[in-house]
């Protein structure tokens, strides 16, 4: 009885906490403005299904996509063998479901210890390519710190898991070869290596070394369970969310503005120019310069960034020296939503703007000023880098799309600031001018009259 009341203890510390954590993500990531989602459901049923659940994005790259799938797998499998648990961890029984299912429980049983196994070989893989191969895309500036420690630490934790679940089998295959359970298990691996390891030992060890296996797995589950919100590793539950609200159209497709658009439609036809629109009642904010001003799916993007560093491996600009990192700028989206979430949830009127500030204002979203914006982390030479090819949208498994942060935030400094770079700006006043971006003396349409005189 002990047992089951400090697992229950646990237990609701432990999702209580969680939820606690995944709420303020939630608030976090609706720190960003609505935006309506359309296109077929199904589609995106479809997306959700194979990129997300299937893994289709990740095998352009076979060998790591193997060694992932075999993590992932076992991942999903073990949440099987996790129900067994927590029932026994409430009930006080063990192996609950043993007797009941009989051949099926064994098949399952073995299953997971097999993905087990080949989990434990990737993840030596893995740490491998980290920690020895030193890939390039895991090494990059903004991998320094905590990043690092957090793609090791899941995988410590992986090995930590592997041993509660082989001890717990192992010991449970030797105590049933001593005639010590109430069940008949026939496993592949835990069959062999029990008694091989722990055949010698007391009755009384062996139950000591089952509890231990038994502890060591659910306490690596639900530390793991509050990890999650601190770590890249979210993508395991974001996954599904950002594959089913992506984009359906084009990949490549830019999203227009309406002002901008009316402000071409005025250049090339100014009779046709603002026909249903009427007057604006005051000049729009153009793009984003923070996280209250990108969309809620921009955010939700960041938190689902997996930190593979793709985006960032196969960005021309950065091949060719720039500072540009696609990943970088997910991160640094995802770092300023968790400063500003902070700030707005302490209530504090010092981050009350200026404007806003009357004695009886509540600190909001609305109207919430730290003096800071994106373009603290994120340097307008990145942003001026992006040569918007979309390398970095094809390359992502989970389809995150940096490329359309960059945009916003791009447009935000051009339109709304009235700034960028000074070698840009012959580029615009060509097409003010000429509407084309080159400084040509002649019409645009020139060459066609040329053409027509001289097929005359």
């Amino acid at each position: 009885m002990t047992g089951q009341i400090i697992f229950a203890i646990l237990s609701i510390i432990t999702f209580g906490y969680a939820a606690f954590q995944f709420n303020k993500i939630r608030q976090n990531i609706l720190l960003g403005q609505e935006e309506k989602i359309e296109g077929d459901r199904g589609q995106r049923f479809k997306n959700m299904f194979l990129v997300a659940f299937g893994q289709q994005k990740m095998f352009k790259r076979f060998v790591p996509a193997i060694f992932h799938l075999f993590i992932y797998v076992a991942f999903l499998m073990t949440q099987i063998e996790l129900i067994e648990i927590l029932i026994d961890g409430f009930t006080g029984s063990h192996r609950f479901f043993a007797n009941a299912l009989g051949g099926f429980y064994n098949f399952i049983i073995n299953f997971i210890e097999i993905l087990s196994a080949l989990a434990f070989v990737a993840t030596f893989v893995f740490l491998a390519r980290r920690n020895l191969l030193k890939l390039p895309r895991f090494h990059k500036s903004e991998m320094n710190g905590w990043p690092t420690l957090d793609g090791n630490l899941i995988l410590y934790g992986e090995f930590l898991l592997l041993v509660g679940i082989f001890s717990m089998n192992g010991a449970d295959m030797a105590l049933q070869a001593k005639g010590e359970t109430s069940y008949n298990l026939n496993l592949i691996i835990s069959s062999n290596l029990g008694p091989a390891l722990f055949g010698g030992l007391e009755v009384h060890t062996l139950h000591m070394i089952e509890r231990f296996g038994w502890w060591l797995h659910i306490l690596v589950v639900f530390g793991f369970i509050n990890y999650l919100p601190k770590s890249k590793h979210l993508h395991i539950f974001f996954a599904f969310p950002n594959t089913y609200f992506s984009r359906l159209d084009s990949r490549g497709k830019m999203e227009n503005m309406d002002a901008i658009m009316n402000e071409v439609k005025s250049m090339m036809d100014p009779e046709a120019a603002f026909d249903d629109s009427g007057e604006m009642e005051e000049l729009p904010v153009f793009g984003s310069n923070d996280v209250t001003t990108l969309s809620w799916r921009n955010i939700m993007e960041a938190y689902t960034c997996t930190e593979c560093g793709r985006c960032t491996s196969v960005c021309p600009a950065n091949m060719t020296g720039k500072k540009l990192s696609p990943r970088k700028v997910m991160m640094d989206i995802r770092d300023r939503a968790e400063e500003v979430g902070d700030k707005i949830r302490s209530g504090n009127p010092e981050y009350i703007s200026a404007e806003a500030k009357t004695e009886d204002a509540i600190l909001s979203a609305a109207n919430f000023d730290d003096g800071k914006s994106l373009f603290d982390y994120i340097t307008k030479e990145e942003i001026h880098a992006c040569t918007t090819c979309n390398a970095c949208v094809e390359a992502c498994p989970v389809l995150i799309s940096p490329m359309e942060s960059i945009l916003k935030l791009r447009r935000y400094e051009l339109l709304t600031e009235s700034a960028g770079p000074s070698e840009w700006l012959p580029m615009f006043n060509s097409i003010e001018n000429n509407g084309a971006v080159w400084a040509m003396s002649d019409a645009r349409d020139q060459w066609v009259n040329d053409l027509n005189k001289e097929n005359d």
